[in-house]
């Protein structure tokens, strides 16, 4: 089936998980903003919008054979949307793009570097420790580097409660977001740390970890 190429460009989008993507890029955005002027907190959001789609297309590649299996069709590599060929093309696209506009962002050296860590702690996730106990850790390590990606360079040092923060929510999306696949990822033996404590425990945990996120920023406006 022949796609427009609009379509493919929403496939594409859809295929670097494009919500939590979108997200990424406007915290990044909020946070650099007080930080430096309006072009370069654009600047900044782009850079890491182009990490988020690293990490969203390697996430569909590496998943395409479990997913083909599971038949889930909303995947626009199982649907046909797109293919996998093309994605592999323009995964090391979308990181070079992610270095360059990086080092020509207020992140400089440092933050690009930073960045990266983020980038290779998330397809480190993708890789291998989906399906391990460690399961949550690239998601501390992402979302925690995120804040100093974007301070250091600018001379500052980030709040405790913005990087704690983040790395909470973050936590939690893990744990809510297995959710919905439990089961399938049981069936295909993906035992990460929500998989083997189950669903009612993750739910609880997640519950739990949005409450201190919150209450983390509660006191920092106190």
């Amino acid at each position: 089936m022949a796609y427009s190429p609009l379509a493919k460009v929403g496939s594409l989008l859809k295929a670097s998980h494009f919500g939590p993507t979108l997200l990424v890029m406007t915290v990044s955005f909020a946070i650099a903003l007080p930080l430096s002027n309006l072009s370069g907190a654009l600047q900044i959001a782009i850079a890491i919008f182009a990490g988020q789609l690293t990490v969203g297309w390697s996430n569909e590649v590496i998943d395409f054979p479990l997913d083909k299996a599971a038949d889930r069709e909303h995947k626009p590599l199982v649907s046909g949307e797109l293919s996998d060929s093309l994605l592999k093309k323009l995964i090391p696209v979308a990181l070079a793009l992610a270095v360059l506009l990086s080092l020509m962002s207020p992140l400089g050296a440092v933050g690009t570097l930073l960045h990266l860590l983020g980038i290779f702690s998330a397809t480190s996730y993708n890789l291998k420790l989906k399906a391990t106990i460690f399961s949550p850790l690239p998601y501390l390590i992402s979302f925690g580097a995120l804040p100093w990606a974007i301070y250091l360079p600018a001379g500052k040092t980030p709040p405790l409660w913005l990087y704690s923060t983040l790395a909470l929510f973050s936590l939690a999306f893990h744990f809510l977001n297995v959710i919905k696949d439990l089961q399938w990822d049981l069936d295909q033996k993906v035992f990460g740390l929500p998989q083997r404590l189950g669903k009612k425990k993750s739910i609880a945990i997640a519950i739990g970890l949005a409450m201190m996120g919150t209450l983390n920023i509660i006191f920092s406006i106190w």
